[in-house]
């Protein structure tokens, strides 16, 4: 079983979010890192191609970053956000794209199960949280998507370079006012926080990802790495470039 490091970041600042966790895909040799955070204040980030323009929520959010991943815009209040940073080479990310996703999707499912939700890839369904339009990543699913009574609940996207692969990911605890009507967690269990479901998701992994969680920080390179990287998310140029 592979020793991970767990990185918890509670309410952090929209850009700092960003620039950490490009910081950690960016550092090579280091541990396989899972990070679980929360956004202060809350923000919607634009995924990586998206033009500002065409994300109409874009215009009414009060502060807004870009992501290096792709896939729609996210809002992000009520929700746990996670981070994957692994080398490529790792079991989780062998095989196809859509194995790792579903992979990590499987574990988040039986985290979401203890809190009776009954969540599902969305395979071949219609789900009435699909709208066009909007470029929100909620309402834009994919087969692999985790969904629960219609709707999409659970979304990622992943970037890879230079060997390694950053995972992003929001599990959604309650909607949003950017979001409507989107699955979340309370739909069935009202009142779960970030960190009582990021307990449960630790334990759901289970043995067959083979991972053994320590407690750890950003090492003084990487924090160096993302100090630096705030400066590019917080240009009002980068967000707006596209």
């Amino acid at each position: 079983m592979d020793d991970w490091r767990l990185i918890t970041t509670w309410d952090a600042p929209p850009a700092w979010n960003m620039a950490l966790d490009q910081a950690l895909l960016e550092s090579p040799g280091a541990p396989p890192t899972l990070r679980l955070y929360t956004w202060r204040p809350a923000a919607l980030s634009l995924g990586y191609f998206q033009r500002f323009d065409d994300v109409p929520a874009a215009q009414r959010a009060a502060c807004v970053v870009r992501r290096i991943t792709g896939g729609g815009a996210i809002h992000h209040q009520r929700e746990l956000t996670f981070s994957i940073c692994v080398d490529l080479e790792h079991p989780l990310y062998a095989g196809t794209v859509g194995q790792s996703y579903a992979r990590v999707h499987a574990s988040l499912a039986r985290a979401l199960a203890e809190f009776g939700v009954e969540a599902q890839p969305r395979g071949e369904a219609q789900l009435s949280s699909d709208q066009a339009g909007t470029g929100m990543c909620f309402h834009d699913s994919s087969a692999l998507d985790l969904v629960w009574r219609g709707r999409k609940g659970v979304g990622s996207a992943q970037r890879r370079k230079g060997g390694r692969v950053l995972h992003h990911g929001s599990i959604k605890l309650d909607t949003t006012p950017l979001e409507g009507a989107i699955a979340s967690v309370a739909d069935v269990r009202a009142g779960v926080a970030p960190h009582e479901f990021a307990q449960v998701w630790l334990r759901a992994w289970g043995p067959e990802l083979g991972a053994n969680f320590r407690a750890g920080a950003p090492d003084s390179s990487e924090r160096a790495l993302a100090k630096e990287l705030v400066k590019r998310f917080e240009d009002p140029g980068f967000t707006r470039r596209r």
